[in-house]
């Protein structure tokens, strides 16, 4: 079991933010004999799983949904499952905006280099 500091360390995330998903109903972490707060290995896993839905722009709202749904119990797989697929097709979209928007960048790119290198060039014979 770690403390808040370890994990919040561990996850390069703030103490902070582990008191905000708490709150939030997101993760609830065990209490010792002093009800300071403690995390297992299933709650950092846990917690990596919601740091990487953050990263992917899934809403808190829709974290703490899915979070609900786990604590209500197996008979809440479909409505989970559902949550997740969409947010996989979120995923599958931004993909696909950010291979065209790399070729943009990239054809931006050469043409800016090929402008450059041609001045250059013709500086030189000038």
């Amino acid at each position: 079991m770690r403390t808040i500091g370890e994990v919040a360390h561990l996850l390069g995330i703030s103490t902070h933010t582990l008191r905000y998903y708490e709150k939030e109903k997101i993760m609830i972490p065990d209490r010792d004999e002093r009800g300071d707060r403690r995390y297992s290995d299933s709650h950092i896993q846990w917690l990596r799983f919601v740091i990487k839905l953050k990263e992917t722009q899934m809403p808190i709202s829709k974290i703490k949904k899915y979070a609900s749904l786990f604590l209500e119990g197996e008979h809440t797989a479909s409505a989970r499952l559902s949550l997740l697929e969409d947010h996989k097709h979120y995923i599958e979209q931004q993909i696909k905006t950010l291979i065209d928007v790399d070729g943009m960048l990239e054809r931006k790119i050469v043409g800016y280099k090929d402008y450059i290198s041609n001045r250059a060039a013709k500086a030189q014979v000038d």
